[in-house]
């Protein structure tokens, strides 16, 4: 027996090693699971004030492989991330790592001067705050109080002199309790909830993140001074000027069914040399709060109308819409108009001016730009929301030279910056092209850029510009392993749905393409798509020789299921047209909301050949309550917001049924594939499980892959895992997009006589 199973070992290894070598014939060019795992992706941690100085991490795929999904909702657990750590000269793109080897680290900030560098470095299973000296290339670790250590979820700021580091730490005490506390919910042996708690359990413990006291680190001395004692604090933030540190405190009652892991905060104003903290606002509940950079001026906007104030003022000040008495007076002589009125005077924040004296507001109009002092206002940007097919800009920085906005086309792939000059008031474009862009971060002197840029369907380096763009330099080259690999060309299509709607959705040509030959089509769908992103499972896909589809659908409250039934039929007969998709070799996947869609599409179209739902739900009245981990998240979905059923089970509960595909099991007739992780907390694998059953017990074709230890999505705690789920999903859509024309082939060629 001893050595049947080492004979059944060493074919279990030897089987395992021939599937992750490419088979022979591969194509070398052919971008597989292994490149994947070893694309670099780069980020900005932070640039120094004079724009000099960039801090960037660069990881892959593969460096946060090893995630514990079990401890899913852990507040001391951190999960992998390994990465190296760069520090790169803008003006002449020389990069140094900051390590030799790839470390977890996070809040990197530089110091005023920049001439250091603080951060937290992941030592064991705590963070430890560190501060790196530039010209002398010195660590030195920040001293803590006895019993304390960094939070888990800690910033680091760095006072306006450069003299002291405020951070946020957490007691021993808090550990063991929190520790003990994610024990019983997970392991009892006995768990008793009550509706006689305030929170829900997994709220409660969520929450518990949120208590931590301030701490002050004074470079010359090397010692900390408490600033502020163990409280529930959601963020914190120092003025400018060093004087105090803005804080919000939790004052949340109970579980809120309303918003998401919502939470209500009062506004505090703490004297940074010490003293009573003052309140500024009692509660944020229900409003939308910016801060100036100076941190002395604050606004926000509430039931569509904007108020303003100083830290200094008693009362926050109306600057937009009427006073209550005069609406109702107006609302009760003419009520239509008074409506339409009221709609046309509804405002958001959007960005106060360094130093408060302006504010950028949206409406349907577009963006105004309110004078803080007066509420005198102007329309400086037409952007009519009625209109779906105009750019739409983002307010990205504010700074001496004016107002910097993003700029996004929606009718075709255009890109760019562009720049307001608030004294002039025009409007000029800094440039525009096809590149993918992100992370425009403006140094604090107004003098120089950084941002991520990308080519479709390729990984962002980093670049550097002047204030103008008229100076703009490459600074990472994070891949250039991919200039060996094949990946599809992109293109925008626009079809119109059922409803004669204009949609675009995104292609991604099989790698080997040739134009007038017909492809398997795989569809990969959730909401709307308009970027052609890097995206690795596609790039996978089509170097298998197949078109990917992220198809665009458009939904409406009540009836969310229909979109997709109208958007991806609409898209399929787009491509099928142009003559690139197969009609008879057509499949569809999608993971979590996608899942979801992806399921509840078969039960109302056969036109799909091969399906695959990655993470979704099957079934809105089993799904309603559970994933208590995510609190009310859950609930709120269909009540609120994604699912857009908009009402809660006992009121509708016939949508519930209508959006359950396991409630239509019997009318699908396209095979499935079920993937789920064991560990996941959003969309439990039970969920899978009922709709593995009901199709078994139907006759159908059907399978379900569930990974242990897997999470949401893709699992991503071994490399194996990742290996076997995209054999898995390419093996689904060979057999039955590919698979199925040979055996007919091979059926057609044997019928024919033989001479």
């Amino acid at each position: 027996m001893r050595y049947a199973s080492k004979v059944l070992c060493a074919f279990f290894a030897l089987a395992l090693a021939l599937l992750t070598v490419p088979a022979k014939g591969i194509d070398a060019g052919a971008f597989t699971v292994e490149d994947m795992l070893d694309v670099v992706n780069v980020n900005i941690g932070d640039l120094s004030s004079d724009g000099r100085w960039l801090a960037a991490q660069s990881s892959t795929l593969r460096d946060r492989i090893g995630i514990d999904n079990y401890r899913f909702g852990d507040p001391t657990y951190i999960a992998p991330q390994l990465a190296e750590i760069w520090i790169i000269d803008t003006q002449s793109a020389k990069a140094q790592k900051l390590f030799a080897d790839k470390r977890q680290a996070r809040s990197l900030r530089w110091s005023p001067d920049g001439e250091r560098l603080a951060f937290f470095l992941l030592r064991g299973d705590r963070y430890e705050p560190v501060i790196w000296e530039r010209a002398a290339n010195k660590f030195t670790s920040i001293n803590l109080p006895a019993g304390r250590y960094a939070a888990e979820n800690s910033d680091l700021e760095w006072s306006s002199d450069g003299a002291r580091i405020l951070l946020a730490l957490r007691t021993e005490e808090w550990r063991a309790k929190a520790k003990e506390k994610f024990a019983y919910e997970t392991r009892g042996p006995v768990v008793a909830h009550s509706s006689r708690e305030p929170f829900l359990a997994w709220d409660e413990l969520r929450r518990m993140s949120a208590l931590r006291s301030l701490v002050s680190y004074d470079l010359k001395t090397a010692q900390s001074r408490e600033v502020l004692p163990e409280t529930k604090i959601n963020s914190y933030n120092p003025a400018e000027d060093g004087s105090f540190i803005s804080f919000f405190e939790d004052i949340t009652k109970k579980t809120d069914y309303d918003v998401i892991f919502g939470s209500e905060n009062q506004v505090r104003i703490l004297p940074s040399a010490g003293g009573e903290a003052r309140i500024i606002l009692k509660s944020t509940k229900g409003i939308n709060l910016i801060w100036s950079k100076d941190g002395r001026r604050y606004a926000y906007s509430k039931d569509g109308n904007i108020f303003f104030a100083s830290i200094d003022d008693r009362e926050p000040r109306q600057i937009t819409g009427k006073k209550e008495e005069k609406e109702k007076a107006e609302a009760s002589d003419k009520p239509a108009e008074a409506d339409k009125e009221k709609q046309k005077e509804r405002f958001n924040t959007v960005r106060l001016s360094p130093t408060g004296d302006q504010l950028v507001a949206s409406n349907k109009e577009g963006l105004w730009l309110i004078d803080t002092a007066t509420a005198a206002r102007e329309l400086f940007l037409k952007m009519p929301e009625e209109d779906k097919e105009s750019p739409r800009y983002q307010v990205s920085e504010w700074s001496d030279d004016g107002i910097y906005l993003s700029y996004s086309s929606r009718t075709k792939w255009e890109r760019g910056l562009s720049r307001y000059n608030t004294k002039t008031k025009k409007l000029e474009d800094l440039f525009r092209d096809s590149r993918l862009y992100s992370g425009f971060r403006l140094s604090k002197d107004g003098r120089a850029w950084v941002f991520a840029a990308a080519e479709g369907n390729r990984p962002a380096d980093l670049y550097f510009a002047d204030a103008g763009f008229t100076n703009v330099r490459r600074l990472t080259e994070a891949n250039p392993q991919l200039k060996q690999k094949k990946l599809s060309r992109t293109e925008l299509v626009s079809y119109l749905d059922a409803d004669g709607t204009r949609s675009y959705g995104v292609l991604y040509y099989p790698a080997d393409y040739e134009a007038g030959k017909k492809y398997p089509t795989v569809f990969i769908i959730y909401e709307q798509f308009f970027d052609d992103n890097f995206n690795s499972t596609v790039n996978v896909l089509t170097s298998n020789g197949y078109a990917v589809m992220q198809p665009s659908v458009n939904f409406e409250t009540g009836f969310p299921g229909e979109a997709w039934a109208k958007g991806v039929t609409a898209a399929a007969n787009k491509l099928i047209e142009m003559g690139v998709a197969d009609a008879e070799r057509l499949g569809v996947q999608g993971t979590s909301y996608g899942g979801y869609a992806t399921n509840l599409l078969i039960t109302q179209t056969a036109r799909f050949k091969a399906a695959i739902n990655i993470s979704g739900k099957v079934d809105m009245m089993s799904f309603y309550t559970d994933s208590p981990r995510l609190g009310v998240r859950n609930i709120h979905a269909p009540e609120k917001s994604q699912d857009r059923l908009g009402a809660t089970l006992w009121q509708q509960p016939q949508k519930y049924i209508q959006h359950s595909a396991i409630m239509f099991a019997d009318r699908i007739k396209t095979p499935l594939l079920l993937m789920t992780g064991e560990q996941d907390h959003n969309v439990p694998a039970r969920q899978a499980m009922e709709m593995y059953y009901a199709l078994r017990r139907l006759g159908r074709k059907v399978e379900w892959v569930s990974y242990t230890n897997g999470g949401h999505g893709m699992p991503t705690t071994t490399v194996e895992e990742v290996k076997d789920y995209h054999r898995r999903i390419v093996a689904w859509y060979d057999d039955h997009l590919k698979g199925d024309l040979k055996k007919k082939a091979e059926e057609q060629k044997s019928d024919v006589p033989q001479r």
